[in-house]
């Protein structure tokens, strides 16, 4: 190659990377060079003279039928490979689901085979990013795990987002508005609930524990949820759905019932996926832009990546991204 286009390898190389340390003339006999000779280069060496591996891991701590049923995942995964396209990075899908998933997870990371991690669905008590931050490996989360979360992370305004939904449900005339939670060993969940208590306190009304039940984010614990509430508040007239696939299973549940959505029972959810759009009645839901939390996860971690101090060094200003929800009026409320 060098030889062929009648220069030295380290002129060539800085042509090949893109290096302005070279004149427009050698550029273009570099570049001739390249196209006789059909030179492809070998970005594995580059990574590794570099001290990178050129791939970033997308680490899902679920079972994999969880992460195949949810429109959550497959919007974020679609996020982060739109926004990883015009990079050089590779994406690797990991589930760590089970014990075994997760020792298996823990070696693979402790090789350093990847630049950085992207977890998603984290819960509080989740060891992941603790073995992350020993590691010296740079992660981003999608939603912190608490308050006092040091990570960079990127979630939506679960809070606001759960007011909108109350605030919508009281507007139309409901008073006994139950609430289905989502899994409150997540943050993101238990957000979503104190957005609820929040909404009903300020319009001036109490809360009823007996119309809040524990859900998991699934469609049959929406279903379980629903019917408990049923048997427990029989009179309840609305409902707040942790999420939309959680919703559908309440739907389930409220039919088998007998009661009628929207007229008995008016029903909202939170994602916006096409679960909600395609529910009959149509779902009224709020809408987390998820496709953008992947986008963004790519930016803050492509950063951490380029920051070469160790993360010990970088102390706590780490990035905390919240993006605003929206709710989406449809038929079910």
């Amino acid at each position: 190659m060098a030889a062929r286009a009648g220069v030295g390898r380290g002129t060539v190389s800085r042509v090949i990377n893109g290096s302005p340390r070279v004149s427009d003339a050698t550029r273009a006999a570099v570049e001739a060079a390249v196209a006789e000779l059909g030179y492809v280069p070998n970005t594995a060496a580059r990574a590794l003279a570099a001290n990178r591996t050129d791939a970033i891991a997308l680490v899902v701590p679920e079972p994999e039928t969880r992460f195949f049923s949810e429109p959550y995942f497959s919007d974020m995964l679609k996020g982060v490979g739109a926004e990883l396209s015009d990079t050089e990075m590779q994406l690797l899908l990991i589930f760590a689901g089970s014990d075994k998933e997760r020792r298996r997870l823990a070696q693979y990371l402790a090789a350093h085979r990847v630049d950085g991690v992207l977890l998603v669905s984290v819960h509080a008590d989740d060891p992941l990013p603790d073995l992350l931050a020993q590691l010296d490996i740079p992660a981003v989360i999608s939603g912190p795990r608490s308050a006092a979360e040091t990570l960079p992370s990127v979630d939506s305004d679960n809070y606001g987002g759960a007011r909108q939904a109350v605030e919508h449900l009281l507007s139309r005339g409901r008073r006994r508005v139950a609430h289905i939670t989502g899994r409150l060993d997540v943050y993101g969940a238990q957000r979503r609930t104190e957005g609820y208590r929040d909404a009903l306190s300020d319009a001036g009304h109490e809360v009823d524990e007996a119309l809040i039940e524990p859900g998991d984010f699934t469609e049959e614990g929406g279903s379980r949820a629903m019917a408990a509430l049923l048997e427990r508040r029989p009179d309840l007239d609305a409902v707040f759905a942790a999420s939309d696939v959680t919703a559908a299973g309440a739907r389930q549940a409220l039919r088998e019932a007998g009661r009628r959505i929207p007229d008995d029972v008016a029903l909202v959810g939170y994602d916006d996926s096409a679960i909600a759009r395609h529910m009959e009645p149509p779902l009224t839901s709020v809408r987390q832009p998820i496709e953008v939390m992947g986008r963004r996860m790519i930016d803050l971690l492509l950063t951490e990546v380029a920051d070469r101090r160790p993360l010990a060094s970088r102390g706590l200003d780490r990035r905390q991204v919240v993006l605003a929800t929206e709710l989406v009026p449809r038929s079910s409320s």
